[in-house]
């Protein structure tokens, strides 16, 4: 089989496509109020496009691909382009990450489309604390979507929770209680600096929240995992609650990194904390080949930087993540 490899080794087996950079909700640690600095809907690769990169991954190895944004639900008829995505020889698992505002409008068409699994943005169960974290009152769209999506099929759905200190990490506890009554997996995330909004978000080390939780729940080390991403996982030792740890900053995962990022005016970013990147959209313009178009990607891989520099130079990305792709 056809493996991506970088210069240090590490196999290149999972691709995240981000199908927008617009987004419905403002959270404080990714878009800051009133920003207006989204790519021109011109620039955005088509689904054509799309399904010519992700093949050409796919032929060279690449078993994994997640659909990301912004918000990905923002993109009109995207349950046809997961169809087209899942059809791809070689592919094994298409998943999509999202805040779950329109879920409840497309889960079933997304899983009988293809999309494996869901792993949904929420980071607080309070409905006013919520408002004031995404720009607008969503909880009650958002339980309605998790709702939807697990009449549809999807398991396990994993909730996505950036701890900022000071803002939502008192709630813990009581969201690892709502995964276990819902049977939901939850993974925490450290918050990262990329941009003013990411600086500003109040980092928390998981490492202390951890070992609150592996007290409380008798939590356990889970070696197998789940998705093929950088959370590592503790359960209890029932089986019946799965926590996912993703910690950047505290305990990083970079020796391990196994992805790449497309963004959605078809640059592939390397690394979410270096400025490595490959322009595909001028060369898919152009009439590129099929194996041009791999020798591009082989190319860009060899960018691939061997760590982030998040702890030593926290300022260095301007960029938004939205920009990048989740």
């Amino acid at each position: 089989m056809t493996t991506l490899q970088d210069r240090f080794g590490r196999s290149i087996d999972y691709l995240r496509v981000s199908v927008t950079d617009r987004c419905d909700l403002r959270c404080s640690y990714c878009l800051p109020k009133g920003f207006k600095g989204f790519e021109e809907p011109a620039n955005w690769l088509t689904f054509d496009e799309l399904e010519r990169v992700v093949a050409a991954f796919a032929r060279l190895g690449t078993r994994r691909v997640r659909l990301t944004g912004g918000e990905p639900l923002l993109r009109r008829n995207l349950p046809e382009l997961a169809g087209r995505l899942s059809a791809l020889p070689g592919l094994q698992d298409l998943s999509l990450t999202t805040n779950a505002t329109q879920l409840a409008h497309q889960a079933h068409a997304l899983r009988a489309a293809g999309v494996n699994r869901l792993n949904v943005s929420l980071d607080s169960l309070q409905r006013e604390r919520l408002h004031t974290l995404i720009g607008r009152d969503g909880l009650p769209q958002i339980m309605e979507g998790l709702a939807t999506a697990r009449e549809a099929g999807f398991a396990p759905i994993k909730i996505n929770m950036v701890a900022l200190k000071d803002v939502n990490d008192d709630e813990v506890e009581a969201m690892a209680a709502f995964c276990i009554e819902q049977g939901f997996v939850l993974r925490l995330i450290e918050a990262m600096p990329m941009g003013d909004t990411g600086r500003a978000a109040g980092f928390l080390d998981l490492q202390p929240v951890l070992g609150r939780l592996r007290e409380r729940f008798g939590l356990v080390p889970q070696s197998s995992e789940l998705g093929g991403g950088p959370a590592r996982y503790w359960q209890t030792p029932d089986g019946h609650f799965t926590l996912g740890l993703i910690t950047p900053i505290s305990q990083h995962f970079c020796a391990t990194c196994n992805r790449v990022r497309l963004s959605v005016d078809g640059t592939l970013y390397m690394c979410l904390g270096q400025e490595a990147r490959y322009a595909l959209r001028p060369l898919l313009r152009a009439g590129i080949s099929d194996q041009g178009l791999e020798e591009a990607i082989r190319e860009a891989i060899e960018l691939k930087p061997e760590r982030h520099e998040f702890r030593e130079r926290p300022d260095k990305l301007v960029r938004f993540m939205s920009m990048t792709g989740g």
